[in-house]
């Protein structure tokens, strides 16, 4: 069912939350769905998603029936079952985003002006914050908004090393305009957070090959929000987390 809301389309027009979740997993056997805190894994995007105020649909794409039976009880839609060929380990995000805009086009005549790509994986995003990167997408005139979360120093290029004929050797060798040895010196860093969120105008995920447009803008999360779920032991720290939110509520 479509959501209607007059301010996203004063912001966005039809902006599409898109939750992509495959049956299989190495690591955590069933990760999309994994138990966590109670619940299933899933059900926390689910619950971020549906809370936004700027999605105008959440639709989810899995190739497992049991993951889209929870899908549905969750509140979000499930308008087909992804194709096999897509459910696979090495398939990109990219042709699963594709074929969910496609879908919708070819099938329901609807079209979405952006697509918000949101992984199960990140249960601690929360709705204000697929909000604020949309905001941010309008605001900039931005192809792409990405989460990212600052870089803790210890993992900056200029300080790690690697092993090379089993000695520990600098893996950054240029010369630096600073103390890379003084914490308060080293630029500051980013990275992807998974992404826990990923918006992108609809017409770069379809005319090129990348989910990110030339002009990417960053949306810049808490490391704490940013837990990407791919280890048992990062579902041990997610559940923590909640349990740390709870007491604080």
């Amino acid at each position: 069912m479509q959501r209607s809301n007059s301010k996203a389309d004063h912001l966005l027009r039809t902006v599409l939350g898109l939750i992509p979740a495959r049956g299989g997993s190495k690591r955590i056997p069933r990760k999309n769905i994994a138990p966590l805190a109670g619940r299933p894994l899933l059900a926390y995007t689910c619950e971020a998603a549906l809370g936004s105020r700027l999605l105008t649909r959440v639709v989810l794409s899995t190739d497992d029936d049991e993951i889209a039976e929870i899908g549905r009880k969750c509140g979000v839609e499930v308008p087909f079952i992804r194709p096999k060929q897509l459910g696979r380990a090495d398939t990109p995000s990219l042709p699963v985003v594709q074929h969910a805009v496609r879908w919708l086009m070819m099938h329901e005549d609807w079209r979405a002006d952006v697509l918000v790509l949101l992984q199960p994986t990140s249960p601690l995003r929360r709705s204000h914050q697929i909000d604020e990167a949309l905001e941010c997408l309008q605001e900039t005139g931005a192809d792409t908004v990405v989460s990212v979360t600052e870089l803790p120093h210890r993992f900056s290029p200029y300080t790690i090393m690697q092993l090379q004929d089993g000695c520990l050797q600098d893996f950054w060798k240029e010369a630096l305009p600073c103390d890379r040895f003084r914490r308060q010196n080293l630029p500051t860093f980013y990275a992807r957070n998974g992404p826990a969120i990923l918006a992108s105008r609809v017409p770069v995920l379809l005319n090129s090959d990348s989910l990110y447009g030339k002009k990417i803008v960053p949306y810049i999360m808490s490391e704490e929000d940013s837990v990407d779920i791919d280890t048992p032991f990062d579902l041990q720290l997610a559940e923590w987390l909640i349990a740390q939110r709870a007491t604080r509520t």
